[in-house]
């Protein structure tokens, strides 16, 4: 199996193209870990992946996404190679066929408070960002009627 789930910050704006009759949409993403090394101090290393998205997905990114947009990521790793200059080009990318606005930048939010986008179509859930909006979040657990017959 080939996934990948990422959370981090977008580097620049979305570049979005047409290619093939198919649009395009690719950013750079920012995925950071903090560890405390042998000497005691705290250290912060970050990674930069290169994302793309097709279709429906991509329109949507090139019209909600922007620098500094707080995002999960979910799709698969796709290595590439072509020549340039005579030299062989190695290259990695992160082809999102999911996109999750974390909600963590308010201009990161589409205007309609949809929060997942996927591949042909959406699905309305909204931002992560407080966990008890959304959908099938008991808050209190009086509140699950005693008839029903649970899995657990």
């Amino acid at each position: 199996m080939n996934r990948i789930y990422l959370y981090g910050f977008v580097g620049k704006d979305p570049d979005t193209r047409t290619v093939n009759e198919k649009t395009v949409t690719k950013f750079s993403l920012a995925t950071s870990k903090t560890f405390t090394n042998g000497a005691g101090e705290k250290i912060t290393g970050t990674q930069w992946h290169n994302i793309v998205m097709w279709g429906k997905l991509a329109e949507t990114a090139s019209k909600y996404v922007k620098k500094g947009s707080s995002l999960i990521i979910e799709g698969e790793i796709q290595y590439r190679t072509y020549e340039k200059d005579g030299h062989t080009v190695y290259t990695t990318d992160i082809v999102a066929d999911q996109m999750h606005f974390t909600g963590k930048k308010e201009d990161s939010k589409p205007d309609n408070n949809e929060g997942k986008f996927q591949k042909g179509g959406n699905v309305s859930v909204k931002s992560m960002s407080d966990i008890s909006e959304l959908p099938g979040n008991v808050a209190n657990y009086d509140e699950i009627p005693e008839d029903k017959d649970l899995p657990f």
